[in-house]
């Protein structure tokens, strides 16, 4: 990979994950913006539900924190992101990305991609960039 490439990839990636969700469209990034509080509100209870009854977490609105993305080492950081057993592992790994892996496509990846198909093709899109 030339540095060109390398460059690209990181202005490609800033605003997706490691594992392939795009941050700057999640909700919960999306209500940090929020400034509007009402609706703020308004947004962390449809992203409490939504956790609760699509990803099986136990969470309530007071859980839903501000998230700056995943890759944001200070500041905000959702629960979930924090304790997401992928970033843990590329950020040990110190890559840009899952994309990057030597080990990619891992089962923890695969397992992601059957909740968010995007992310897979998002992840492809970097590999081949």
């Amino acid at each position: 990979m030339n540095g060109g490439s390398q460059c690209r990839n990181r202005t490609m990636d800033l605003m997706i994950a490691y594992c392939g969700l795009n941050c700057s469209t999640c909700p919960l990034h999306l209500a940090t913006l929020e400034t509007d509080i009402s609706h703020k509100r308004e947004m962390r209870i449809e992203i409490a539900c939504f956790c609760s009854e699509y990803y099986k977490m136990d969470m309530h609105p007071e859980d839903v924190n501000d998230c700056d993305g995943c890759r944001a080492l200070t500041g905000n950081l959702f629960m979930g992101c924090a304790q997401c057993m992928i970033r843990k592992c590329v950020m040990e790994k110190r890559l840009e990305s899952c994309a990057f892996c030597a080990d990619y496509a891992c089962e923890l990846l695969k397992a992601h991609w059957q909740l968010d198909p995007a992310a897979r093709l998002r992840l492809e899109e970097l590999r081949n960039a």
